[in-house]
């Protein structure tokens, strides 16, 4: 049964879910300052963020573990966005050699971007945007792969807009303190 866009059930509710999923700088993301807690800031009381970043993956290895991450067609139900944050590990991957070269990672990341977009699939291109207007790309960075907090933030920013058109429309999950009946709290909480 649905109540205020949650699905309830066995006397639980089941929250809406935005699924982090990716790499090294995906796990990172909750640190201080990064992306991932100031996205889930944003969200308070409207849906869970949940980090299921891998650090080391490749997008090879997090297609083998997906439908662990993923178990239930219930799963997909709850589910109101997912970020895929996979390619720091692909794009360097030479034979068996980690090779970190800009020029590979620009040509992985324009094959990203056409794929997203024939697939219809919102998709942000961080490389371009990091390189854009003849910007340092290297204050982004901690150590020339991970975000450092500038770019935890210049992620964020770009990102919101496009998980805020699939989660603007949930609602705040119970009501706000100033519209609890605090002589009858249990029917306000409960409608």
């Amino acid at each position: 049964r649905r109540r205020r866009g949650l699905m309830a059930g066995g006397g639980g509710l089941a929250w809406p879910r935005i699924l982090l999923f990716g790499d090294s700088i995906t796990q990172g993301s909750f640190e201080n300052g990064g992306w991932g807690a100031a996205i889930a800031n944003r969200l308070v009381r409207k849906c869970d963020v949940l980090n299921r970043g891998l650090s080391g993956y490749n997008t090879k290895w997090a297609l083998t573990v997906l439908p662990k991450i993923i178990t239930r067609p219930t799963d997909q139900g709850t589910i109101a966005a997912v970020v895929v944050f996979f390619g720091a590990n692909d794009s360097a991957l030479k034979g068996n050699k980690l090779d970190r070269c800009n020029s590979v990672t620009k040509e992985y990341t324009q094959v990203c971007v056409r794929v997203a977009t024939e697939c219809g699939t919102d998709v942000l291109d961080l490389w371009t945007l990091m390189q854009s207007e003849n910007q340092n790309f290297s204050t982004y960075l901690l150590d020339g792969l991970h975000l450092s907090e500038k770019g935890s933030t210049f992620l964020e920013t770009h990102l919101w807009p496009l998980l805020e058109k699939r989660t603007g429309n949930l609602p705040m999950i119970f009501p706000h303190w100033r519209d609890i009946d605090h002589l009858n709290s249990q029917a306000s909480l409960l409608r």
